[in-house]
């Protein structure tokens, strides 16, 4: 395994600032980068989550048919997947630095083209949003690893919390932004795109520093070669099966949660208020999984942990008391927060460099989110054979099983071996 010590962007190795220097840079440039990530974490979630409040205006705005729906709100979850793939290859040619600037400024532009007046902007304009979002997705786990090699779990966590409140966010004040501006869909979603964007721009190019010429290929040129051999790795695969899981129960529940609380005698406000519970606890799931992280050797009965959580969770809502809807609510919140940081962390743990890290996140976001494609189309396809939520149910603590198994193995304090 590697064992160069990371260097701080913006110094080259053979010429190191001075201790007290360095220390000083990383004082002061600490927040900001923490202030970046933040940002970042609210511009990759929020764009999505905010379609599926306003999807009925926006549906009889446009005169969407029910299959062009369900390919609209299946297409940005298939591009996070797809241009996961696409990240490292650019990564080649470009620092992540100027990656993470273009890439806000392709969602941007995505924004804008998405409140067009055609169907054709409406479905352009989505890839444009979902593209970046799916390649920042992969390249912010090595930024953390190279950053913060020493506090990945926290910082993990600290991201993906982030993450998760953006999403909450998105889908929570989208409606009121309707009522408040009059438009029943396009100017909320504008809102919720570009002057976040365009603020986190220059956040970002402030927080990160250029690279010295030669450092970004050579950067490159390891995690393309590490991500070639990772196909062929056990920890590798062990570590996209947990992501995998962990996407496939997300999509489902994102997607069908208010559905099945309905069908379960609840009104449609409690059931987006129900969603909206969930999403908020998963903040709190992330935070219990970077303090927890602090306290074990290693993550494997953090893996089992959150799969039994999600899987409470899921019981209860589906098949469980009534009066103990809410609480099922949270507990499963509660197990997908922690389970996204878990996974997020994983990526960084496993990883001996940050380039490694890089391909890594690649890998496992790639078909991981492929796979988040198939949760919520398959739950919906069973519960129209079978006109009950027991059959989609048992398909998913099947994946939650498979998620512990995965998390054991995961789990284990080792990391991959880095390219010769």
């Amino acid at each position: 395994m590697s064992s160069n010590p990371p260097v701080s962007p913006g110094t080259y190795p053979a010429a190191a600032a001075p201790q007290e220097r360095t220390a000083a840079a990383r004082s002061l440039g600490s927040p900001l980068l923490l202030t970046a990530l933040a940002l970042l974490a609210l511009n990759l979630r929020a764009p999505l989550t905010a379609v599926a409040p306003l999807l009925t205006p926006l549906r009889d705005d446009m005169g969407l048919g029910g299959a062009a729906v369900g390919v609209l709100t299946s297409l940005p979850v298939l591009c996070l997947g797809l241009f996961a793939f696409v990240a490292p290859r650019l990564e080649r040619r470009w620092s992540g630095r100027t990656l993470l600037a273009f890439s806000l400024l392709v969602l941007t532009v995505g924004g804008l083209v998405r409140t067009g007046s055609s169907p054709a902007a409406l479905f352009t304009g989505t890839v444009l949003v979902a593209a970046p979002i799916g390649i920042a997705n992969v390249l912010i786990p090595g930024l953390i690893k190279h950053r913060y090699p020493q506090s990945v779990p926290r910082v993990s966590a600290f991201y993906s919390g982030a993450l998760t409140f953006g999403a909450a966010g998105g889908s929570a004040i989208a409606v009121p932004l309707a009522q408040g501006t009059g438009s029943p869909w396009r100017l909320p979603l504008l809102l919720l795109v570009v002057p976040l964007a365009l603020v986190t721009v220059v956040v970002v190019l402030l927080a990160l520093d250029r690279e010295p010429p030669g450092r970004t290929s050579k950067t490159a040129t390891e995690g393309g070669a590490q991500r070639i051999r990772l196909w062929r790795s056990r920890l590798a695969r062990q570590v996209t099966v947990f992501f995998g899981a962990q996407s496939l129960l997300s999509y489902t529940v994102f997607g069908w949660l208010p559905t099945i609380w309905q069908d379960r005698g609840s009104s449609a406000a409690s059931a987006g208020l129900a969603l909206s519970l969930c999403n908020a606890v998963g903040v709190l799931g992330a935070w219990l999984q970077a303090v927890s992280g602090r306290r074990l050797a290693d993550q494997r009965a953090a893996g089992v942990a959150v799969a039994c959580l999600t899987g409470t969770g899921l019981v209860g809502v589906v098949v469980g008391p009534t009066d103990l809807l809410w609480p099922s609510a949270a507990v499963l919140g509660l197990g997908l927060g922690a389970g996204f940081a878990l996974a997020l962390s994983l990526f960084a743990l496993r990883s001996p460099d940050a380039p490694t890290t890089a391909a890594l996140s690649a890998m496992g976001q790639g078909v991981g989110y492929l796979i988040g494609v198939i949760g919520p189309l398959g739950a919906g396809a069973l519960h129209d054979v079978t006109g009950t939520w027991a059959w989609p149910l048992a398909v998913l603590l099947t994946a939650c099983a498979v998620q512990a198994l995965a998390g054991l193995a995961a789990g284990r304090a080792r990391t991959l071996t880095a390219p010769k």
